[in-house]
């Protein structure tokens, strides 16, 4: 191993310390270890971070002449290190130190239904993003600097366009469909018990093809993916006993993260190409949006489809049999994909779902600009839900105070779930045309053969390639929401019977 192998591996090593402290503190660490726990992931951070900074680190990767891999590991260690220079120390350790407070007394704040509670640590976590994006340096909008760190390359003049683009197709779809009547759901607000979700859930992760000798499943408040190397690969639902898609569709979606991480290439371990070294976070995928990407085609691509119920509602009806009783498949294809507006982001349809992030993206992007302070964060929040969705929001805990991200400082992150729903499409659409045997595959209930195309199109590389050099090897063009529009129009039209918009999209289709 040379000297930049050797020197990478040890950076690694400690964004793998900090993750294992991180997903601690997230499912076990009883609340008072919140204080001393900051202070570790702190100390771990400054020393990932000095090890970046070390001259002889730069010097290291400056020598390195391998391969290909070995090149472009190389080259992000120092546009890293290049990034990382303009950024305070102080800054760094204040961060790390907040962002594990905030998450704890976000916690409190969401259980309290009390904004207030949260207000300080939230000003202070928007302060400190704001002088983030000044150190990195932007060109346009100080969000640019911040979205760079998620998805490379976006910027709010590319990110607005896309929103407009998927706002006039979304909203007109949504009209329609609330004008024709609904399917029953009732039943998936009964009796759930949790042991059953937790089995269930874990069951079809593995069908899908997560490795449980690689990883595991526990309850967070939050579900999350995260990784200490492809060995070890774990994931967290949240379950509740009288809604059973919550912890259902959650892990599934986490599975897809989860895939995506045990799907590196072996070697690739403990190197550049399996860390963000900008983010300090250890991590084998491409970027966030690509990330998503996989949990949002496992999730629903393959989890909500009609194909998939026919072949494991059995299995759930026999999990649940007084809940699910007077159930069929097909009632349950449908229940699970009602377009209903709701005021939970991680519960929300797949037509509704990017009317959230375009919420919080238009409030978090205000936030970094100075155009809005956090005080009047609720009220924002509220009177855009209410002028998207239509829907009163009666508490914080289900309105401003749902999501963990801010707590976590991650402004920015929110619009890669978008980015990843239409790449999701692009990566499906290529798949299915190299594979036209896919479908039948699916049918039959042997997701191998997508896992396995999938795992050596995307998930090998790590990050070996930026998002869009992936996407245009896989798919042959650049980010593109024609097939994630053409997919919502034709799944929709069909559920709920809406012939114009169906015929509009096979025509769009043949042409």
């Amino acid at each position: 191993m040379n000297d930049f192998k050797r020197r990478s591996a040890e950076i690694n090593d400690l964004l793998c310390v900090l993750n294992v402290l991180n997903w601690d503190a997230r499912t076990q660490m009883p609340a008072g270890g919140s204080s001393p726990r900051a202070q570790q992931l702190a100390t771990v951070s400054a020393l990932a971070q000095e090890k970046l900074l070390d001259p002889a680190y730069a010097a290291a990767a400056q020598a390195a002449s391998g391969d290909d891999l070995e090149n472009r590991a190389a080259q992000q260690a120092l546009d890293a290190i290049s990034a990382l220079k303009r950024i305070p120390a102080e800054l760094t350790r204040e961060l790390a130190l907040l962002k594990s407070e905030a998450q704890e007394v976000w916690a409190r704040a969401r259980a309290a239904n009390d904004f207030g509670l949260f207000a300080p640590a939230l000003t202070r976590m928007v302060e400190l993003n704001q002088q983030l994006a000044e150190a990195l340096g932007y060109e346009g909008h100080p969000y640019d600097a911040l979205l760079n760190m998620y998805e490379p390359g976006l910027t709010v003049n590319t990110l607005l366009p896309l929103f407009e683009q998927l706002r006039a197709h979304h909203v007109p779809l949504l009209r329609a469909i609330q004008e024709r009547p609904q399917p029953r759901s009732e039943f998936l607000n009964r009796s759930y018990p949790a042991a059953a979700q937790k089995s269930i859930s874990l069951a079809l992760a593995q069908k899908f093809g997560y490795d449980t000798e690689r990883g595991r499943l526990d309850e967070s408040a939050h579900p999350f993916e995260i990784s200490f190397t492809r060995q070890d690969v774990r994931i967290t639902t949240r379950i509740q006993e009288n809604f059973l898609s919550g912890a259902l569709f959650g892990t599934l979606h986490e599975t897809g993260h989860a895939m995506y991480e045990q799907g590196v290439r072996p070697e690739l371990s403990r190197t550049v190409l399996a860390s963000d070294l900008l983010g300090l976070y250890a991590v084998g995928g491409a970027s966030y949006g690509t990330h998503e990407s996989q949990s949002r085609l496992w999730e629903n691509r393959i989890g909500r489809s009609k194909a998939y119920w026919n072949l494991h509602f059995p299995q759930l009806q026999e999990a649940f049999p007084e809940a699910l009783a007077d159930v069929d498949t097909a009632t349950f294809h449908r229940a699970v994909n009602t377009v209903r507006p709701s005021l939970i982001r991680v519960e929300a349809d797949e037509l509704t779902y990017d009317l959230h992030i375009m919420l919080r993206v238009e409030l978090e992007r205000a936030l970094i600009g100075g155009e809005l302070a956090v005080k009047d964060l609720p009220e924002a929040w509220n009177a855009r839900i209410k002028a998207d969705l239509g829907l009163d929001v009666p508490d914080d805990a289900r309105g401003v105070l749902q999501d963990i991200h801010w707590s976590a400082g991650m402004f920015g992150s929110f619009p890669t779930y978008t980015i990843g729903n239409v790449m999701a499409s692009q990566f499906y659409a290529a798949a299915r045309e190299q594979m036209p045997e896919l479908e039948d595959t699916l049918l039959r209930g042997e997701y191998a053969t997508l896992l396995g195309w999938l795992t050596d199109n995307i998930y090998q590389h790590g990050r070996t390639y930026t998002p869009h050099e992936l996407l245009t090897r896989v798919t042959g063009r650049g980010l593109d929401p024609q097939p994630y529009l053409d997919y919502l129009s034709s799944k929709y039209g069909e559920l709920y019977e809406l012939a114009e918009t169906t015929e509009t999209v096979q025509k769009e289709q043949t042409e």
